[in-house]
């Protein structure tokens, strides 16, 4: 099991990390006070969040919910729609792409037609943008995506995720390690989920995380690890199906990754293949003209008669409107769909279901 030694974290700047505690503290002390205010809404708002930057399986959590719920409400995603390249409020239609609203929220839409997804920096203005809209399309239950430390929404349920590998409590503030805010700040968490498990973790790990986080007596806790679905071409109309099996481990596999943790998706690319060439880019990178020179080069050298350009679904999401792309990767490009299991009881989505119907119990005796 991961430990603070397993952690990288860089000591010396500890003083900026205590300055920048002093500011987060201070801050989170105002909303505490009521100098600042939070907006609660009448209508259950889940929020998705972290206590520390980077790749937590946020997108792959949000969508179990969306399919737990879409069939008994509707659904609405608001997210930021990180370095997209629009401002303000954007309800995603099928024709937006994720230059319009980010790569994460792109996903969900391209996944799930049915429901509505929006960007907005302002999540309250976002909220209250979406509750404005026709009774007929109004959501019934909003997901906020990485909105935790948004305090000026009051999320009706916050789940907070952290990383098995890199576990809150080990953690350091920013920048000497990864956390946005204090540990106290889980207080604020109704549930937290341990993602990224390993699958052959044994009981006492279980007991010892729990025990080491310290939750509250209604706080739950729930474990996760990453499952990747079937393999899927990037551009539907040009490549054919390609299963796990069509893949023979002499193939050779360009592998492009531009998400925060990519040593997962790295593994799984080498149980298809012994010839795996990775080429790492930075979170939610924009793939530009140099970039594809680049894996070009790489995949001009592979000599093997199967050849392919493996992506993760994040990396998908961009590719797929990138005007760079040479005709002839169109038949070869491919990503690895993820998504997530429990491991353990599923109390989770009796939690979830629990909390949506209480809300509306509530609000009907108010």
């Amino acid at each position: 099991m991961p430990t603070e030694n397993d952690i990288k974290i860089h000591p010396l700047l500890s003083p900026l990390s205590f300055l920048y505690g002093l500011g987060v503290r201070f801050r989170n002390q105002l909303f505490d006070w009521k100098c600042l205010k939070s907006e609660s809404y009448p209508i259950p708002v889940i929020c998705i969040g972290n206590l520390a930057v980077g790749g937590t399986g946020k997108t792959p959590h949000t969508e179990y919910i969306i399919r737990l719920l879409k069939e008994d409400y509707r659904i609405a995603v608001l997210s930021r729609g990180y370095k997209r390249k629009t401002t303000g409020f954007i309800l995603a239609n099928e024709q937006s792409t994720s230059l319009e609203i980010g790569d994460e929220p792109y996903q969900m839409k391209h996944k799930f037609s049915d429901i509505l997804v929006a960007v907005d920096a302002d999540r309250r203005g976002g909220i209250d943008k979406l509750l404005a809209l026709p009774k007929e399309l109004r959501p019934e239950v909003i997901l906020l995506d990485d909105a935790f430390q948004h305090r000026y929404v009051a999320p009706s349920f916050a789940i907070v995720l952290t990383d098995y590998h890199r576990l809150f409590y080990n953690d350091k503030l920013l920048p000497t390690g990864r956390l946005r805010e204090p540990v106290s700040g889980i207080r604020r968490a109704d549930m937290v989920i341990v993602t990224k498990c390993e699958e052959d973790m044994k009981p006492i790990e279980y007991r010892i995380i729990e025990e080491n986080m310290k939750l509250l007596a209604h706080q739950s806790i729930h474990f996760t690890h990453i499952a990747y679905a079937d393999i899927k071409p990037v551009f539907d109309s040009h490549a054919k199906s390609l299963s796990r099996s069509d893949i023979r481990k002499e193939d050779e596999l360009l592998i492009l990754s531009g998400i925060a943790s990519p040593d997962g998706f790295i593994r799984e690319a080498r149980k298809l293949s012994e010839k795996v060439t990775p080429l790492i880019f930075s979170d939610h990178h924009t793939f530009e003209k140099s970039d594809i020179r680049r894996m070009k080069n790489v995949f001009d050298k592979m000599s093997s008669t199967g050849r392919y350009i493996l992506a993760t679904e994040k990396d998908a999401a961009r590719l797929i409107d990138n005007p760079y792309i040479p005709e002839e990767w169109k038949t070869c490009m491919y990503y690895l769909p993820i998504t997530i299991e429990f491991c353990l009881d599923k109390k989770f989505d009796d939690e979830i279901k629990k909390h949506i119907s209480t809300f509306h119990k509530d609000k009907l005796l108010r």
